[in-house]
């Protein structure tokens, strides 16, 4: 029996950049009697916190077994009950001028290719930290409108590829449905994996993770090539049902 369950976020747990429903919510919390938990995505800390934790309704105590990596695992939150704060436990944060690197080499690789939206629903690039993003409608635009800018993810693919030659030395990864994610090389969501599995002394083979992009070159291919068991989901509403199914065999 596995002893941690691991998801992405956007379009595993939630519509994109939207709360988790209230069917999600309610699973995760019988989840987490029965398993670790963590949530791994592209996101900053603030997203997670908006998306997920202010929506599950449960006792504190459950909330240590609740493990948050933002920005792909490049940084790791555990809850601490006595102050009833997430801490940050580490942060593999970018220098200035890597970021600065990056930066203007996604405006220039997205210009290039056509992919510069001239009026975006916010910001286009957004510095977080330990991973620059690249949003190419914009931070704020509609699920329904990032949903139709790419659905084969070819726009993406090229961008990633693109980028990524003059990136070296970086990881540079597919994100969510209008997204590119830029961190430190070798620090991705395997890294995160890694983390948890030193944190609880456990191995690979306790962990199953469900994630949408884990393609070769998605942000949840690094956990595949890891070498944890994967399930591939397309929405929200597979991964309940696949937690509904693990639920109802082990009681």
């Amino acid at each position: 029996m596995k002893k941690l369950l691991a998801f992405d976020l956007d379009d595993t747990l939630a519509i994109t950049k939207s709360p988790i429903s209230d069917h999600m919510a309610e699973t995760l919390a019988k989840i987490l009697d029965e398993f670790e938990v963590c949530i791994i995505s592209g996101g900053r800390f603030e997203q997670f916190k908006t998306q997920v934790i202010d929506r599950l309704h449960i006792e504190p105590h459950k909330l240590n077994k609740l493990h948050l990596m933002p920005t792909c695992g490049t940084r790791y939150y555990l809850y601490d009950q006595p102050s009833g704060e997430w801490k940050q436990q580490y942060a593999e944060d970018l220098t200035k001028q890597q970021k600065e690197q990056i930066i203007a080499v996604l405006e220039a690789s997205a210009k290039e290719l056509g992919l510069w939206e001239a009026h975006p629903a916010g910001d286009i690039i957004e510095d977080r930290g330990s991973q620059i993003t690249f949003s190419a409608l914009g931070q704020k635009a509609t699920p329904e409108d990032k949903y139709a800018w790419d659905p084969d993810g070819t726009k993406k693919a090229a961008l990633r590829d693109l980028a990524a030659q003059s990136l070296p030395g970086l990881e540079v990864r597919a994100g969510g449905s209008t997204s590119i994610d830029v961190t430190r090389e070798g620090i991705d969501k395997a890294y995160g994996m890694q983390k948890l599995i030193d944190e609880l002394d456990i191995s690979k083979d306790d962990i199953l993770f469900m994630g949408d992009k884990l393609q070769e070159g998605g942000n949840d291919y690094p956990v595949k090539a890891f070498g944890i068991e994967c399930l591939d989901v397309d929405r929200w509403e597979d991964t309940v049902n696949r937690l509904e199914t693990i639920l109802a065999v082990i009681k």
